[in-house]
């Protein structure tokens, strides 16, 4: 019969996540990776990780973070070593941005994602309980888990300022789904609860200019509804237990 673990309070599930990623998570990477120096480092690195999920970032930027915040040198490629252990321990995943209209891969910077978010709100103690961050995150894994493609998505447009200057513009779709001939634009939205914000959501979506669903996920369990540009908006309990629901 197969070993399975009951852990009842919310105190037990805690240790239980944060033993595990010291006894088990850090001790991998620093053996498996012969990091023999480094371990404040390369814990540091994932608490900032940890603290930004979502967040664009590259190594470079990382290595700015060491040096203004904990007055460290680390250099960028050390950096992007370390990242690669994190990703090799199957604890994040890196996502690159891509420009939609045209077609092609923008290397930095770039997003991660924690591959269990119980494990990174472990690392921070269960103190950053960001829930529109942990709720892109898990829409990715979601994704992820359904065996999809995943991007995050930049759509690039002319526009003018105040002075009739003549501007370029990038605005970003959460996450570009891809799993052969089917792409889903998938924006994570915590809350459309008026107008301005629902506008501010969707304008990523609106310029994108081909046929694929475009796909709104927020917080509040509601009826899948559709707006007046077909965009489907659907509650994230939906999303999550009904693969079909954003085909529906």
């Amino acid at each position: 019969m197969p070993y399975v673990l009951y852990l009842k309070s919310h105190e037990d599930k805690s240790k239980y996540l944060k033993d595990l990623f010291e006894n088990v998570y850090i001790k991998d990477v620093l053996k498996r990776n012969r990091i023999l120096n480094d371990k404040s480092i390369l814990e540091d690195l994932l608490n900032i990780i940890s603290s930004s999920v979502g967040s664009l970032t590259n190594p470079t930027k990382l290595s700015n973070t060491f040096q203004s915040v904990k007055h460290v040198q680390v250099n960028a490629n050390t950096i992007s070593r370390y990242l690669d252990c994190f990703i090799d321990a199957f604890i994040l995943s890196k996502v690159f941005r891509y420009d939609i209209k045209g077609k092609k891969y923008i290397e930095t910077p770039l997003k991660y994602y924690f591959s269990d978010v119980g494990l990174r709100n472990a690392r921070l103690n269960f103190r950053q309980q960001e829930e529109n961050h942990i709720m892109e995150n898990i829409i990715y894994n979601e994704l992820i888990a359904r065996d999809f493609d995943v991007d995050v998505g930049v759509v690039e447009y002319n526009s003018k300022d105040g002075n009739g200057k003549k501007i370029r513009t990038q605005l970003e779709i959460d996450f570009v789904a891809n799993k052969g001939n089917r792409r889903y634009y998938i924006q994570s939205a915590f809350f459309v609860d008026d107008e301005a914000k629902r506008i501010q959501e969707t304008n990523s979506l609106n310029r994108v200019g081909d046929s694929f669903r475009k796909i709104v996920v927020v917080k509040d369990e509601i009826i899948p509804w559709y707006d007046e540009k077909g965009i489907l908006y659907i509650g994230i309990e939906k999303f999550l237990l009904d693969e079909k629901a954003i085909d529906s």
